[in-house]
Order: structure tokens, then C-alpha cells, then sequence
């Protein structure tokens, strides 16, 4: 009532009752809103898709899987636990280690004297290489230069993978495996 007996004395104050304020305020102020929300949101590129730099790759990341695709089946390459660790440095060099968790003790206690059995289990449930690397942001891929590894055929060799980066997830395709067949996907945790 106050407000209304104001305005009547005073018509040049009818603008300024909060309720028009409020409204003259929203008409601005909502679209720039808007407009910043579809900036900010929608044009800029997103955190994971910013992620695929050499940078972005330095350190030391854990496994947590890798499954193996052939034939269109798929499969845990190195079973439901594995373990491993790849370490990219900021001068360029690399070095992985993959090993399946139930991996059998040589029953001599010495690994020169290992079975046939253990041999053959020990040669397909790891794989570890060494190199260097280079990141090609444009193809968000990593080409690792081996120098020495578990898989000799592969010493020489550049192999090329595509890989992505979300949080503190690295993903990558290796899509030509030491199995000679089948396309591999190997998810990792950056260590802490």
C-alpha cells in the first residue's frame, strides 16, 4: 500500500518499484547470461579434449587394464588383474612393464633354471620395452621408438599408437599386438 500511495504522489518513481527493476534487471542480464553459458560450455574446447599434449603425458602412470579384441571377441590380455607401469620422461624417453598378477614362481628359485612350463607362463603373461617417444598432437598419437624390450621382434621398430587423455585416465590402441593379431586397449591411472 505504502509503495502505491509513493507512486501516486511521485509518478516519475513508478520505474523504480523493485518488481519493474527486477524485470528490467532479468531482460539484460538472463541473455548475457545465456550467451556465457553457450561461450564457456559449447564453443570452448573441453578439459579431455585439450588433453593430448606431450605434456599432458610426462609421468608415470599405473594399469589398470588391457583387453585384447580378435576375431570380434574380447578378452583380458594379461587376466582380470594385471599390473604394470609406463613412465613417459620430459627428455623423451619411455619405459613400460606389463605382467599378468598370477604370474608362477620358478619352483628352483632361480630363473636360468625355470621349466618349460614356467618359461612358456612367464613369456606370455608379461611384456616390458624401452625407448623413446614423440607425441603428435594433431593425430593425438604416440610413436614409441623401441630400443630393447621382451618382444625382440619389436627392437627397431616405431610403434604408433592413438591415445586419450581424461582426467587421470590415459587410454590407448595399440592396434597391431606381440600376438600378431587382435588390436589392444590399455586403460591407466596416473600414479600417485
Amino acid at each position: 500500500m505504502l509503495l502505491q500511495s509513493q507512486c501516486a504522489l511521485h509518478p516519475e518513481r513508478q520505474l523504480e518499484s523493485p518488481t519493474i527493476r527486477r524485470i528490467t534487471v532479468n531482460r539484460f542480464i538472463l541473455p548475457f547470461i545465456t550467451t556465457s553459458a553457450l561461450i564457456f560450455g559449447v564453443l570452448l574446447p573441453r578439459e579431455e579434449a585439450a588433453a593430448q599434449t606431450a605434456k599432458d603425458l610426462i609421468g608415470t602412470w599405473t594399469l589398470v587394464s588391457v583387453t585384447l579384441e580378435r576375431d570380434g571377441k574380447k578378452s583380458d590380455l594379461f587376466g582380470p588383474n594385471p599390473q604394470g607401469q609406463v613412465t613417459f620422461d620430459p627428455n623423451g624417453r619411455m619405459s613400460l612393464m606389463i605382467t599378468r598378477s598370477d604370474l608362477p614362481k620358478f619352483a628352483s628359485n632361480n630363473r636360468q633354471a625355470g621349466t618349460p612350463e614356467e618359461n612358456k607362463a612367464i613369456v606370455q603373461g608379461s611384456i616390458t620395452y624401452f625407448g623413446t617417444y614423440s607425441v603428435s598432437e594433431t593425430d593425438k598419437t604416440v610413436a614409441t621408438h623401441i630400443e630393447g624390450g621382451t618382444f625382440p621382434n619389436w627392437i627397431g621398430t616405431d610403434q604408433k599408437r592413438s591415445f586419450t587423455i581424461s582426467g587421470e585416465e590415459l587410454k590407448w590402441t595399440t592396434p597391431t599386438t606381440s600376438l600378431g593379431s587382435g588390436t589392444a586397449v590399455d586403460v591407466w591411472k596416473r600414479a600417485k
